[in-house]
């Protein structure tokens, strides 16, 4: 599978495949139906006292990275990877995000999962 990332606050594009925004919070100042989602997976996004602590502090990434990790290899963790999974049609898959940083973000570590 094609996994892809992409901000919410960038165009849908006809090659996105599956989009499923993967952010337990809707990104500010944007419609609907303007993400042009397959689904709204917030059970996949890491909790809100782990999303907290991060703050997106790239120093932190790599015990973010493990922390959630370790949320996902909870039995609600792998249900909602399932859910996420299952929604999947075609050969690619793009997480949608809010976040600036997409490279330091939860969807780059389930990206790398998914891919693994």
């Amino acid at each position: 599978m094609d996994i892809r990332i992409k901000r919410a606050y960038d165009d849908p594009a006809a090659n996105d495949g599956t989009r499923v925004l993967v952010d337990r919070i809707w990104p500010r100042g944007v419609a609907k139906a303007d993400l042009a989602l397959d689904d709204w997976n917030k059970d996949v996004a890491p909790s809100t006292e782990l999303r907290k602590w991060y703050a997106h502090d790239v120093a932190k990434f790599d015990e973010f990275a493990a922390r959630y990790g370790k949320e996902l290899d909870s039995v609600a963790g792998r249900a909602a990877l399932s859910s996420l999974k299952a929604t999947v049609t075609g050969q690619r898959l793009t997480l949608v995000t809010a976040t600036k940083d997409v490279e330091h973000s939860q969807a780059a570590v389930l990206a790398q999962l998914l891919g693994a």
